[in-house]
Parts: C-alpha cells; structure tokens; sequence
C-alpha cells in the first residue's frame, strides 16, 4: 500500500483521498475516515509485570537481605531465615507496587505531552491531537516536527532526518511528491502534504511517540550504592572491634556470629528506594499544578541540585507578543508600503510571532487583499531571512524579511547608507526595540531596501521578582539570545539580569583556547547575544567543565543537543517535538515561574529523602556500637535479629511518611556528599549510644529484677533503639531545632500509631519481645524523649549551622557541594 502511495503524484494522491486543497476536510468526515482508520497510535508493549517483579530482587538492597536470609540459616536460624525471607518479600512487593504506581503517574504525566499537528479542517488552520489524525487531512510541517503520520508532500521543500526509522544518519532531501515517514523528523524546511496513512497502517508500522517509555537510570541507584558501602564499613569497624576484644580475651568466637547477622540487618536501607520513588512520583504530580510536566521522575531531584540556568529570552523573560512598534520607511515610501510588503513575506501557518505581527497590521491596511506568495522560503537561522516570490519571469517579484545587514548586504547598500543605516538599528536597539528589514526586487534586476521596522517583546511583569527568587535559591540565571547585543543588554537591564552581555562570535572565538578558558568568559557573563542554535550545547559545555550543574529552556530542534547534555534539559510549552524529547521536563505555562517551583519542589524532595538517609546512619551506628559494647560489658545481646527487622519494619518504613512531610528546602543547591552526612549522623549516633548505655546502667539500678532476665534484657535493648529511632527522625527533619517547623500530617499520625502499637506491643509481650512493666517502659520513653528532643537536637542544630556559616557558596543542608551527574558521591 506504502508503494501504491509513492508511485502518485500529489494531485493524484488530493483525488485518491477525496480532499479539497482549499478547505481540507469537514468535521463529519474526520470523524468518519476515524471510524474506518482509526486513531493515529500504535499501543505500546509494556514489561510484563512477572520482569518487573523479579527485577526487584537485583540490587544492593535485595542482595544483602538475601546474603542474610542465607547466613542465618547456615546458623540454624531456621526462624530468623524465614523472618529475613519475609522482610525480602515484603520489600520486593512494596518496590513493585510503588515501582506500578510511580509509572502510572508518569504515564498519566506523559499523556499531556502529546504531539500537536497543525492540519486543515472547515477551511481553517488548526492545532489538534496528533493521534486524532486521519487519512486525507492537509498537514503543515516544519523544522523541529516529529512527522505523525505517512505523508505525501505537495507544497514546499525540507530536509529530513530518517535515522530512527532506517539507521541511516545522512539527512534526505524531500520535494514536492516525495513521501515524509512517520516518524521522521524534519531539520530544514517547511511545508504542506496530505496524511496518507497513520497508526498501524504507515509504512513502518508504527507512530514514533514523542515521549519515549525508557526507564532512566534514577540516582536513588548511586546513592544507595554509596549509602550501603560507609553503613557496611560502620558495622565491619565494630564487628571486628568485637572480634578482636574477644581474640584478646580468648572467648570463642562462635557466639559472634549472631551478632555478625544482627549487625549486618540493621546496615540495610530496605526502605530508601521505596521513599525515594514515592517523594519523586508525589513531588512530580504537584508540579503539574504549577505548569510543569516531568518526562522522567529523577528530573526534579536534578534540579535541586541545578546552581545556573541558561534560559531564552522570548516568552521566558519577555511576553512572546511580538508588536510593531516603530516602522522607518526608505526614501519615496511610506509606513504602509514597508508593512505591506513584509506582511507578503510571512507565513500565518507557522504561527511565527513575527509573521503574526505584519500579518495583523498588513490587514488593517485599506485597499485590495494581501498578495499570496507562489512560493515561501521560511525562515533559516544560516541566511536570516524568510522570502516570498510572486510570479515569474522577467516581473518576478521577490521580497525578503530579515536581518537588516543581511539585507543591507543583499541590497548593496554604499558604506555611508549602510553606516546611516546601522545608526538607526542603534537608535531602536537601545530603546529594546529589534530592527528588521524589508527588501524588493523585480525580474532580475538589484534589491531594494525598503525599510526598517522596529519590533518589540516587552518583558514579562514578574520576571524581574523571579529571577531575584531563583538567585535567593543560589541559583545564576544568565540570557541567551539570537538578537543583537543592544537589544540583549536593554532586556537583561529591565528584568534585573545586569548588562554584561557577551557576544556570540566572541565566545565563538574564545572556544578553540579550551572550554575552560570559555567557561570562564560565560560565567563572567549576564547573558549572551546573537547566539546560534548550535552555540547553545558549547556553552552548556563550558560552564559544565566549570564544575556548574546546567539548566537550560529550548524551544527549537537545534536546541535538543544542549537539552540533552544539560543536567536539567527543560522545553518551554512552545517547543517542538524534538525538544520536548531531549527534555527531562516540559513547561505549560510561561515565564520563570514553573522553575523557581521545580527547584523548591525537588529540594523539599532532596530534604526528605536527606532526613531518611541522615536517621538511617544515626540509628545504624548507635545499633553497631550499642550492641557490639554491650555483648562486651554483659557477655550476652541485648538485641536478637528479630528485634532488628521488627526495627526495619516500624521505623524505616513507618517513615515513608516522610514523603509528605511538611519541610523547607535548602536555600543553597543541594548535595548527596555522604562525608557530610555521615560526621552529622555519627555525632548524634555518638550521643545516641552514651544516653543508651546510660539508660541500661541506670535500669540495672532501678530495676534488677527486670535487666537480669535475658528475655526482657531483649525487650528493654528493643525499647531504646526503638524509640530513639523514631525520635530522631523527627529531630534532623530540620536544620533547626525539632520545633521550628511542624511535621506533615501523615508523619504525625503515622509515628503516633507506631509509638502507641509498639508501647502496646512491648507491654503486653508477644513472641519474641517479653512484656516489660509499663512503669519502665514509660522511663524509658520519657528519657529517650528528653535525650532525643533536648540533648541531641540541640548538638544537631549547632553542629548544622556552624557547619553552614563555614560552608561555601554552593551547598546543601549538610554538605558544601553537588557532584556533577556521574561523579561519585562520596566513597569509603
């Protein structure tokens, strides 16, 4: 069928699909041909959930639970291998659960990121749902579109790129006739053709989507990884403290191999990547109310970290509204002749600002209709110009629309013309007005400058608030621009930005020394001017081997390689589809707004996860030494394993909660540095253990009878890593004191459940944990509230801020620096 398609001519494709040029299809015959067609998708195929689920028992969390499941029944630990087995399976079940659900919203999340299909209907342009297309609609396309659909082009020439659908990387040349693939992505051109096949029917079977269903890599994986090794390295210290106590004491070494299990469950994050995936997934629904939409969940969390960001400035820093401001005619013509002729060298299907512009004050000229151009030359970052041609032959007309010294150039200006005229250009740029030009010429004979036209984007009204709010975060904003310096220099004054604009072609020309040494002239730099598309990735580049973490906005195909090498790629709302594809998040709405709240959403998220980690070193550390000396002081445990996976279960996953906690974000660039992290958490665990030791001596006195029972010993030991790990939570959610922001609801209740079941649970007894006289558990509750709360938060908080006010510039809560994506976080 594919075949039968190439082989028609245009007109003869019009006839085959009963279209009418002129008007393209009516609304009742859409809705018939997709009765018989179709929608335009082909369904994708997911992982079957059996893969998914036996994913979930390959990583370093699932290899330690399995490495310990195995020790304790090599130890004849029957009950405490099925325990261990347990806690595996409920970890596998949870992972996957959160793992469908977190994929759920992100499919729902992508569903707003459709392609939009410019098409012909009723007569009128229009912008719909690429998946609502059907054999027979007129389609425009140009550079930057995903081709939707098989398409028979019929008015116009461009330059595809077929790499996705046949391997090759050489772009191919499509003319009038020739058949546009789905799936392919147009670099050079624009035109009109006729859908001839969609959804399962195009010739390669299927519709390329524009938001691809591939699992990134998250950096919960990287820090697990690390978080895993320093809690391994903690427990292996004191395990071999132990061993070598008892080699010194000549006690066998038989009886530590318990501790050895113990020790070893107490070292695994079994919840991390659960908290991590669900503050993410949660983190990401909410930005969707705040006009951002994410392509990969891991993307917010990038932003936490992002220190600069490289944002355009149309529709970003200024309003998108293109308005003629000021028109300067040439000499024997007049304001409307200018106008009229630059309104004939613009397109209204391209939607272009620009063109809209002319075309609007062209039509509120009086006199005959606006001329139609036989043929377009859109728009070409190489000539900087957009042309029409009317007629042919020796009264061939040609008029261009552009750049005034490219025309000026084209024209043939004499130096003194040219000089007057580049005073004029001045004269606008300075009051932010960008210069165009508009030129004629007949049959063959020279161009002529018609005049000049003085076109204005006045600056968004938040925009200067909005990027003093992202400095606050320490995030740097700086301006990239296709426009001249002038007109650079007069936006980043009136949004706040500072004047120091580089010029393109100086940054060109500084890049061959070395990115280094162009990094250093881009970080000098408040933004920069008349820069190329293709000088966008060298800049992120520079910066980036600067030691800075990139965000960048794009809009245009040219713009999906800097997006891409970008730590944090986001397409504005306007972008076409390549970018959106580059990007890790799409704005739907304009301005700066969305990514000052994508960068306080994904450094709440950073500090959630940073509490989870931070409690989970202090509780592995007071667990490893508190156990190792006491079996060293009593010659027996005060812990078994199954208090240990008790304590997994009703601290770190009870503080999943911490997914909805009520936190304030750092007001630095976040960081994963696990050094910092872990002299925090050692401290408080320091203190942790002395009060804990503190507590059994104190209970020996107090109560003999209840600390010589090795049962209720068992109990007494649960009792204090239990609510110390509880409190401690609630005490390095914050920077500041325990009481200096109020947790979130669900944190609250979920540890007001777990606090009364286990009191509950330790006072009655149950298999495993003795009951204990509620009198000693209310001492012990009341101690380690008042150790936690009092002694320890405040060391915290002072041992924090002192070690901000030292920090540097960049830097999160508890630590002075981000690694660049791919750079280790921190290593034993």
């Amino acid at each position: 069928m594919a075949e039968r398609w190439r082989s028609l001519s245009y007109p003869e494709a019009l006839a085959a699909l009963t279209v009418d040029p002129a008007r393209g299809l009516s609304a009742a015959e859409v809705s018939r041909r997709r009765g018989s067609a179709g929608l335009n998708e082909v369904a994708d195929r997911p992982t079957p959930a059996i893969l998914r689920l036996l994913r979930q028992f390959w990583g370093p969390t699932a290899w330690m639970l399995e490495v310990t499941a195995l020790f304790a029944g090599a130890l004849g630990n029957a009950v405490d291998a099925v325990v261990i087995a347990l806690l595996l399976v409920f970890n596998v079940v949870l992972g996957f659960t959160q793992d469908w659900r977190a994929g759920r919203a992100l499919s729902l999340l992508r569903q707003r990121l459709e392609v939009r299909a410019r098409v012909l209907r009723d007569g009128s342009w229009t912008a719909v749902p690429a998946r609502e297309l059907v054999p027979g609609d007129l389609l425009r396309l140009r550079a930057g579109d995903m081709t939707p659909a098989d398409v028979k082009l019929g008015v116009g020439e461009m330059e595809t790129d077929e790499s996705a659908l046949t391997g090759e990387s050489a772009p191919v040349d499509k003319s009038p006739g020739a058949l546009l693939l789905s799936g392919s992505v147009v670099r050079r051109g624009e035109g009109t053709g006729v859908v001839i096949l969609t959804g399962a029917s195009t010739l390669f079977g299927r519709t390329v989507s524009l938001v691809r269903s591939a699992h990134p890599k998250f950096h919960v994986t990287e820090v697990t990884n690390h978080l895993v090794r320093w809690l391994l390295l903690i427990v292996g210290a004191f395990l071999s403290v132990g061993f070598a106590v008892a080699a010194l004491e000549h006690l066998a070494l038989l009886p530590l191999l318990p501790l050895m299990l113990v020790l070893l469950i107490s070292a695994i994050p079994v919840a991390l990547p659960a908290m991590f995936t669900v503050s993410t997934a949660l983190g990401s629904l909410e930005l969707v109310h705040r006009g951002v939409l994410v392509t990969r969940l891991n993307a917010s969390e990038d932003a936490s970290s992002m220190d600069l960001l490289l944002t355009d400035k149309t529709g970003t820093l200024t309003q998108n509204r293109a308005e003629i401001a000021e028109t300067l005619p040439g000499p024997g013509l007049t304001r409307e002749d200018v106008i009229r002729w630059g309104a004939v060298a613009s397109q209204e299907a391209d939607e272009d600002p620009i063109d809209l512009a002319f075309l609007e004050e062209g039509r509120k000229i009086p006199g005959p209709p606006l001329p139609q151009a036989d043929r377009f030359v859109p728009f070409d970052p190489s000539t900087r110009r957009t042309e029409a041609i009317l007629g042919a032959g020796p009264q061939r007309v040609q008029i261009a629309k552009g750049s005034p010294g490219t025309l000026a150039q084209l024209a043939a200006l004499p130096g003194p013309e040219r000089s007057a005229l580049e005073e004029r250009v001045k004269a606008l740029a300075d009051r932010g007005l960008r210069s165009l030009a508009v030129a004629r010429r007949t049959g063959e004979g020279p161009w002529q400058l018609l005049g000049l036209v003085g076109i204005q984007d006045p600056p968004r009204p938040d925009a200067r608030a909005l990027i003093a709010e992202l400095r606050e975060q320490g995030v740097g904003v700086k301006m990239l621009t296709g426009d001249s310096q002038a007109v650079a220099q007069h936006v980043a004054r009136e949004v706040g930005l500072g004047s120091r604009i580089l010029d393109g072609e100086d940054f060109r020309q500084a890049v061959p020394a070395g990115l280094a040494g162009a990094g250093r002239r881009a970080e000098e730099a408040d933004g920069f001017s008349r820069v190329f598309p293709e000088d966008k990735f060298t800049i992120v580049k520079a910066l980036q081997s600067r030691g800075h973490l990139v965000g960048m906005t794009g809009d245009g195909v040219n713009d999906a390689p800097a997006l891409a090498q970008a730590e944090v790629g986001i397409a504005v709302s306007s972008a076409t589809d390549v970018a959106k594809a580059s990007a890790s998040a799409v704005l739907t709405a304009p301005g700066l707004e969305p990514m000052v709240r994508m960068v306080q959403v994904g450094r709440e998220i950073h500090q959630r996860v940073v509490t989870w980690v931070l409690s989970k070193i202090v509780k592995t550390f007071q667990i490893a030494v508190f156990v190792v000396v006491a079996f060293l002081l009593l010659g027996q445990f005060v812990v078994n394993t199954f208090d240990v996976v008790l304590l997994l279960l009703t601290v770190d996953f009870v503080t999943l909660a911490l997914a909805t906690d009520s936190v304030r974000g750092s007001k630095a660039p976040a960081t994963w540095e696990m050094p910092p992290l872990l002299r925090t958490g050692v401290v408080v665990g320091t203190l942790a253990l002395g009060e804990s030791l503190f507590l059994l001596a104190l209970l020996r006195s107090l109560a003999p009878g209840v600390m010589a029972s090795p049962t209720l010993l068992n109990t007494v030991g649960f009792e204090i890593l239990f609510y110390f790990g509880l409190f401690t939570v609630l005490s390095v959610r914050s920077e500041g004191h325990f009481w200096a922001r109020r947790p979130g609801r669900d944190l609250l209740v979920a540890c007001g459940i777990d606090l009364g079941v286990l009191t509950g649970l330790v006072t009655v007894g149950i298999p495993y944990l003795s009951a204990v006289p509620l009198p000693v558990t209310l001492l012990v509750l009341g101690l380690v509230a008042a150790f936690a709360f009092g002694v320890n938060d405040a060391v915290k908080t002072r041992l924090l801020r002192s070690r901000r006010s030292a920090g540097t510039t960049r830097g999160g809560t508890y630590g002075p620096a981000a690694p660049r994506r791919g750079e280790p976080v921190g290593t034993p």
